[in-house]
Order: C-alpha cells, then structure tokens, then sequence
C-alpha cells in the first residue's frame, strides 16, 4: 500500500511563493500578504497589516487609477466574482519619500464562505519594466508589429471593460432606487434573477433572488399569481392588473397583510421569440386603494347622515306648526329645537362624526337651551363615550325637559333647581347600561298633563327607540322626575 503524502502547509506555500499576494477584508482591510509583495511594494509588514488598502498606498482619490482600483474590488465584493485588471497605473510610496511611477496588472479574486465574499485575494504582477520598453520601443521604432498590437489592443480592452463596469453600476444604481417595484423572472421553472429595493421592501425584505416564486413567496401561489406567470410565458401576451389585491407577509414568518397592487407582468422574448421569462414592473396603491375606500364610506355615511337630519327636521317643523298651535309660539319652539339639533351636529363635527363625549353632550344640550339659567342646573356622572346618533337623540330629549322646565317646571321661577346625574356600567353582551335621572325641584306644583306634547312623546318614544331603553316620566307635585335606563352601544377610543 503506497505511503500516504504529507499534508501540505498551504501558510507555508502562500508565504514562499514568488508571486506577490495580499489577502482583504470584504472592507478592503489588509490582514495578511506574503514576502513577494514586501518586496514588491517596498513595505514592512508591520506597516500595513490592519491597515484599508487605501491608507496603506495612498492616491488621488480622483484619479483614474484610484477609482478602476476601488471599482475592481467593489464589484468582487458585491458579485462575489473574480475580477480583473489587465494594466493600471499606481504609483508606489518610497521609503526615502516621494513616489515611482509603477505599472500593474491585478486578479481580485473572492474566498467565499456561505456563498459571500469573506477575504479578497489579490495578486499583482509588477510589469512596469514591460510598460517601458513597450513604450521605448514604440518611440524609437523598433518594435514588432504584432507585439505592438497585441499591447495596444490590451489597454483597448481594458478601458471598454471599465466603460462597461461604469455602465453596467450606472443601471444598477438606477434599478435599484427605482420607486417602483421591479424584478425578473425567468425560466419555466419561474426563477428570481433580479429584485430592486422596491421589491425587497413590498415582500418583507425576503431575499428571493436564485429561488423560483413558489419558494420564495410560497402565499401567492394559491392566489393565482403563479399561474397567471404561467400564462403569460405560454402566450407571450403581457398581463396588466389594476388594483390587485394580494396577501403577502409583512416579514418573512409573519401574518398576512393585504396589499393592493398595480402592476404589468411584460414576457421577456429570446432572439427566436422565444419566451423566456417575465419582467415584473408596478407600483404599491394600497394607500391610494384605502383612502379611497375610505372616501367612498364618508359619502355614504353622510348621505345617511343628511337623509337622517332631513327627517328629524320634517317631524319638527310637523309637529311644531300644527293645527292647534299659534303661529309666532310655533316658530319660536320649532326654531329652538332647531337650535338644538344645531348644537348637537355642532359638537359631533368636532369629533369627525365618529363619537361624542356623554358629559359634553349634555352640558352642551342645556347650555343651548338654558341660557342664563345654566347655572341652576347641576350636572353629575362619569363622562363615557357614546355614538353620533344616540348622541343627537339624547341632545334632543335633554332639549326638551330643559324646554318645558322653562315653560312650566323648576326653571320657570326663581328658586327651581335641576339635578342631572347618571351612572354606567359594562354589560355581558359588550354594551354599556346607563341611568340617567332629570329631577327637578323647587319649581311651582306639577299637574300631570292632560295630553301628551311632541315634547314628551319625543322624549319616551324616539329617545327609547334609539337607546333601546325604558323611559319613566314622574310628574310629582314636588317636581317632575324623568328616569332612562338604557343599553348603549360600546365606542372605543
């Protein structure tokens, strides 16, 4: 059985070899190079070790050798491939100062772990005794044809590859700040190629690039997206959608949001038409498709709402000028309720129509019809919120026991007093429970009245109708009582 070969120490062989090394950080830190480029560069390891590659051989960051130097190595970096650089000027430092002119061709070449740059391995060959004689050839004359085309074809190459680098990180960088969202599949197999920022963003920063759709957005093949791809590689006819709604997750794991998509899914064509892939290209409306959903709901709310108002103001003004009622007392009562229902709407438009606080509805009610007597009204109870229509209702009612108060109980003298108190408390079926009492004391004795009013029957009709509650009117000779206990709808904050 043959003898097994000694293991080779590759430290020892990158040290020993002839040809000048320097291995980078992904940041262009130095960390380590071998004798050959000591020399070479005319450098103490100490010197440079930790040290950018820029800080360590400093140039005009506007030159042009500067800047083919950086780019040669971002790209690696960024593409994790190798890339070269077939001459570059860069001047070298001299121990004894100043700097000489020196001439180079470099391989960057990428260490990947976990299929990204981890080290740069950069190899350089010192040919500016080469660049001189070419040079000196070509002045004097005496150089082969060939030789000389071979050269100047060299540097023809190298500055269309700069050229094309420039070009191609120009349309990256455009690519990648593109508003909006842009990727290329291709492939019947429907692979990510490439995915701007856009794209990242709208799919929760997932990285998709090298897998197919169904692996990377594994919710929307069951919406159908995955199929209409399909389609669109089968007939070469590109699919344009128009507010598209799609569950995507926020982040990768995470819920499902909907999204509302415009967008063109564009078959990409071979050279024999064939079709090969698909340019995705659109825009996130999910703002613009809410707003205007929300705009439409605010129509409708305030068509109901004015539809609402309209009626409340017909049963007013029908039963404010009746028959039996004197012109001057009728206009005089139905602008007060008027008045009212102002005040109400009032400070509901405050709150966006969508709440109203139970405290400030009622004092608001009595301020609008009391008046000067505001301050014979006492008013007691927690303040909870309450919905837009049951607060109308009940700025309504509170309107009219202050109204007949005035005409006729504790605030038609001067001594009558009215309390106003409630309680509230949460109910098991997720609605409030409220107790609301009107006493009123001091005022002349109550006679129970022989008819009901539009007052009263607003008062025990429209407000238990809206409320869902039971109204108890108590004309005692002391003062008239009125006690609503109801069940109001839950109003968040």
């Amino acid at each position: 059985m043959p003898a097994r070969p000694p293991a080779i120490d590759f430290e020892a062989l990158f040290g020993a070899s002839p040809n000048p090394y320097v291995l980078m950080a992904p940041d262009l830190t130095i960390v380590t190079m071998n004798e050959a480029y000591l020399k070479t560069t005319m450098r103490e390891r100490s010197d440079i070790v930790g040290k950018a590659m820029f800080e360590a051989f400093p140039s005009d960051p506007d030159s042009e050798s500067h800047q083919s130097l950086r780019s040669s190595l971002e790209r690696v970096v960024r593409t994790g491939q190798r890339d070269e650089i077939a001459l570059i000027r860069y001047d070298i430092q001299l121990p004894s100062g100043g700097y000489e002119e020196r001439y180079w061709s470099a391989t960057h070449t990428p260490l990947l772990e976990d299929g990204k740059p981890a080290y740069i391995l950069q190899h350089t060959v010192d040919v500016t005794e080469l660049h001189r004689l070419r040079t000196f050839a070509a002045e004097a004359g005496h150089y082969h044809r060939e030789e000389a085309g071979v050269f100047q074809r060299a540097h023809a190459v190298q500055e269309a590859y700069q050229n094309l680098a420039q070009e191609t990180q120009r349309l990256r960088t455009l690519f990648e700040q593109a508003p909006g969202f842009i990727a290329v599949i291709t492939g019947p197999e429907q692979r990510f190629q490439l995915a701007n920022a856009a794209y990242q963003r709208l799919v929760g920063g997932r990285d998709v690039v090298g897998k197919t759709v169904a692996e990377a957005l594994p919710e929307v093949v069951d919406q159908g997206f995955v199929t209409l791809l399909d389609q669109v590689i089968a007939t070469g006819e590109p699919y344009i959608g128009r507010s598209v709604s799609v569950m995507l997750e926020a982040e990768s794991g995470g819920p499902l949001e909907e999204r509302f998509l415009d967008f063109i899914y564009q078959p990409i064509s071979a050279g024999d038409g064939e079709i090969i892939g698909v340019f995705v290209q659109g825009h996130d409306v999910t703002v613009q498709r809410r707003a205007e959903e929300h705009q439409q709901l605010l129509i409708h709310e305030l068509n109901h709402r004015v539809k609402n108002t309209l009626s409340i103001v017909q049963a007013l003004a029908m039963q404010s000028f009746n028959d039996r009622a004197d012109p001057a007392v009728a206009r005089q009562t139905f602008d007060a309720r008027l008045n009212a229902l102002s005040a109400a709407h009032n400070l509901l438009t405050t709150k966006n129509w969508e709440r109203a606080g139970l405290l400030e509805t009622i004092r608001t009610s009595v301020a609008a019809t009391a008046g000067a007597n505001l301050s014979r009204v006492s008013i007691q109870g927690p303040d909870i919120l309450i919905a837009p229509q049951t607060a109308v209702s009940l700025a309504m009612a509170i309107h009219e026991l202050c109204t007949n108060a005035i005409k006729y109980g504790a605030l038609s003298n001067e001594d009558g007093r009215v309390a106003v108190r409630w309680s509230a408390s949460p109910g098991d079926d997720g609605t409030i429970g409220l107790t609301l009492e009107w006493e009123e004391t001091g005022g002349p004795p109550v006679v129970v009245p022989s008819r009901r009013g539009f007052g009263t029957r607003l008062i025990e009709r429209g407000l238990s109708a809206e409320l869902r509650s039971e109204v108890e009117l108590d004309f005692r000779p002391s003062g008239l009582k009125c006690t609503i206990v109801a069940k109001l709808p839950a109003v968040s904050e």
